[in-house]
Order: C-alpha cells, then structure tokens, then sequence
C-alpha cells in the first residue's frame, strides 16, 4: 500500500512540473521579445485587359506563286538576264534562244498566208461572173484558213525562244549559262512570289465552331528569334483527316522585308477570339496539385484564395473566376505565406531581403515561427 502512494505521488509531480513549464514557456518567448514579424509582401490589383483566345500549331511556308520556269523549245542561249536571288517582273526576259530559224519560217509562213489571201480575193471576184466554179473558191478559202493558222504558229515558235517571268517574283538557282544548249522542257530555273507567303498548318477538330476567315496568325521561325510575322487566316480545308482529326487550313503570312523563304518551317499562334478579362502577374500564381491559388490581403491577414485560369499571355495569366477588380493579390512572398497569417504591405523590394534576413536571424536563435 506505502509503494502504491509513493509511485502516485511521484506521478502527480511529473504532471505538476509538465504543466507549469507550458504555462511559463510563452511568457519566457514573450519576454525574449523574438516573436516573428508580419511578413512584407508587395500587392498588386488585377487588371482588366483585352486578352485573345488561341490556339497553337506548326506549319510550313509556300510562295504565293511559285514556277520552274522551263524551255518550251530547243535551241542555244544567246542572251541571259538570270541572276539568283534577284527580284524580277512580271513579263521580263530572262532567257534568249537562238531563233534565227524562227524567224525564217515566220517570214515562210507570212509569204504563204500573203499568196493563199491574194488566190482567195481574185477567186472571190471572178466567182461573182461564173468565171470561177464555187467549189474551187471554197477550196481557195480552206487554203486561205491553213495559211493563216501556220503563221500564227510560227509566231509563237518564234515567240517561245524568249522565256519571260509569268509573274513578279524572285529568281532562283541556275545552272545554265551563256551559250548553253537547251533542250525543250529543260528546267532553267525558278521563280517565286514571296511578297505574301502562304503558311499551312493544321487545326484540331474541335475548334472548328471557332474558325473564321480573317482571324489573325502570329508565326516565329527559329531562323528570327524573337521576331514575330503577322497573317491572315484565308482559307479552311473542306475536309477532316480521319487519321490526326485535325482539319488543314491556310495563311497568308506578310513578308514584304523578303525574310522568309519557301518550305521554312514556322510555329503558329491563331487568334480565335478576343474579350475583356481579369488579368494578374503570372507569379502572383501558386499551384497545390491540380489547384491554382493566389493569397489576397484583406486587413493586413493573408488570405488563401483558389482561382481558376484562362488564357495566358507573357508575364501575364487570365482569372477566370475567384477574384474581384478590387482585391489586393499579394505579388511577392506568397511562396513563404499561409493562411490567416500578419502581413504588411510594402513596396519596398529591399523590404523583401530585409525580412529573408529577419526569417534567417529567427532561424538561427532557435525559436520556431508558425509556418
């Protein structure tokens, strides 16, 4: 019985000396005078601005217009006006050929039509006076059709020893030189328009309600970093691939400095529509899992608020719902706050390294601030 009171005693003055040192312990921290500080924060109020709803692809560029400018007949080049890279008109000449024989047969021909014309008109007024039978006039006449038909083609042999642009473009590459031997259908070269490009690239399909001609395209090619091109979205393709569900479509990029050349391949922002919204600093901006939340000051205490995203521009971030024109949405030291906690505006930055070294001179006496 004596060993059974002494051991509750002995526990009745362990739970005597427990309790009183967590009745002392605060008012020895108090006394240190080392609580923690309200956190410095710096705050911002969202902002309403026009932002863009889009979607992003990649895609290749084309000329507008684009040709292998090739011989139509055989023969040797005796003038050449080719120089790659340099940009031409519509209907210059860029290649010469011999056309000596040409010539000669044009002037065959035109002797041939001049005789069959003559033959025809005589006949025509002596079949007036029976002199003539209707039959031979008619022949006359099929004559005076054959003569005049050999003549217009030998103009145009004569015409396709010059090899002109078919429209303003660029000139490219060439191997042919002065002198050379051309044979018909032989590539000379090429010409491209690229005063406007066209850009191709593919949409998914379930944008498809939100495709409009004249929405606008932004491109940036690795070639130009930094460098954005502007278009025109012109034309919509009239059918859906089965294999990607994505629906080809194309732009016309504008290009009037000459950057940007054929099959280059560009990446693709298509503006789908565009509307007033709430925008804050994507930094403002913190994420638990599959949740966004920003804290708000509200009193000088930091409130944890969820949000819900939209679209996003550089630097920038769409709220769609969870905050108000009017609430103050803590920009800086959010990472270090919860919820609930002091806080104190400031808009000092060197505030913000004056209290890191506050929280690293706290840490290092050994006292334990709230998270």
């Amino acid at each position: 019985m004596k060993q059974g009171l002494i051991a509750l005693a002995i526990l009745m003055v362990a739970v005597i000396t427990a309790m009183g040192y967590q009745w002392l312990a605060p008012t020895e921290e108090a006394g240190t005078g080392r609580s923690r500080p309200p956190s410095l924060v710096n705050i911002t109020t969202p902002l309403v601005e026009v932002v863009a709803d889009a979607l992003t692809a990649v895609g290749t560029l084309k000329s507008r217009q684009a040709v292998a400018v090739t011989a139509e007949v055989s023969g040797r080049v005796v003038e050449l006006n080719v120089q790659p890279g340099e940009v031409v008109a519509k209907g210059q000449l860029l290649v010469r050929l011999d056309d000596r024989q040409a010539q000669a047969d044009l002037q065959v021909a035109d002797a041939q039509f001049a005789d069959a014309q003559r033959q025809y008109d005589r006949a025509s007024r002596l079949v007036a006076n029976n002199s003539i039978a209707q039959s031979r006039l008619d022949e006359l006449r099929t004559a005076l059709d054959v003569a005049r038909a050999q003549r217009v083609a030998a103009r145009i042999r004569l015409e396709n020893h010059r090899i002109e642009a078919p429209f303003a473009g660029i000139v490219g590459l060439t191997d042919i030189s002065l002198g050379s031997y051309l044979s018909e259908g032989e590539t000379i070269t090429t010409l491209d328009d690229t005063r406007e490009m066209e850009l191709e690239f593919s949409v998914p399909e379930r944008y498809l309600g939100q495709l409009a001609q004249g929405q606008q395209v932004a491109g940036e090619t690795p070639a130009y970093p930094g460098q954005v091109f502007h278009g025109t979205l012109v034309e919509l393709g009239a059918r859906v691939s089965e294999l990607s569900r994505t629906l080809p479509v194309r732009a016309l990029v504008d290009n009037s400095e000459g950057r940007l050349r054929p099959g280059q391949f560009m990446s693709v922002s298509l503006t789908l529509g565009q509307r007033e919204a709430l925008v804050i600093p994507e930094q403002a901006i913190l994420m638990r899992g599959a949740d966004s939340f920003v804290f708000v000051v509200e009193d000088g205490v930091a409130k944890r608020t969820r949000v819900t995203l939209g679209s996003r521009e550089p630097g920038l971030v769409e709220i769609q719902s969870g905050l108000s024109a009017d609430d103050a949405v803590v920009v800086t030291g959010q990472d270090r706050l919860s919820n609930g906690e002091s806080v104190q505006v400031s808009t000092d930055d060197e505030a913000m390294l004056d209290h890191h070294l506050a929280d690293r001179t706290w840490a290092s006496s050994g006292a334990n601030p709230a998270p």
